[in-house]
């Protein structure tokens, strides 16, 4: 099994962190939200760093979910 670098910008890896973001970030339309086809590997960067801030949170609020959404909102294309 290979060791995952979500430092390394690719599709996988875009796949990866979009997936995982919609599970903490709990929202009921994660599949449209989250569908990287919907997301240029040119942003992974800038979503990557989203996801780390993300997995440091243990719980967000209602507030901290709608900022991370519209964040996300502003990298699709």
């Amino acid at each position: 099994m290979k060791s995952l670098n979500l430092d390394v910008k690719s599709e996988e890896n875009l796949t990866i962190v979009l997936k995982e973001m919609g599970k903490k970030l709990q929202v009921a339309n994660a599949d449209s939200l989250m569908n990287p086809d919907d997301y240029k590997l040119e942003s992974y960067d800038e979503l990557k760093s989203l996801y780390d801030l993300l997995v440091t949170k243990e719980k967000l609020t209602v507030s901290e979910t709608h900022a991370f959404i519209d964040e996300l909102r502003k990298h699709r294309k």
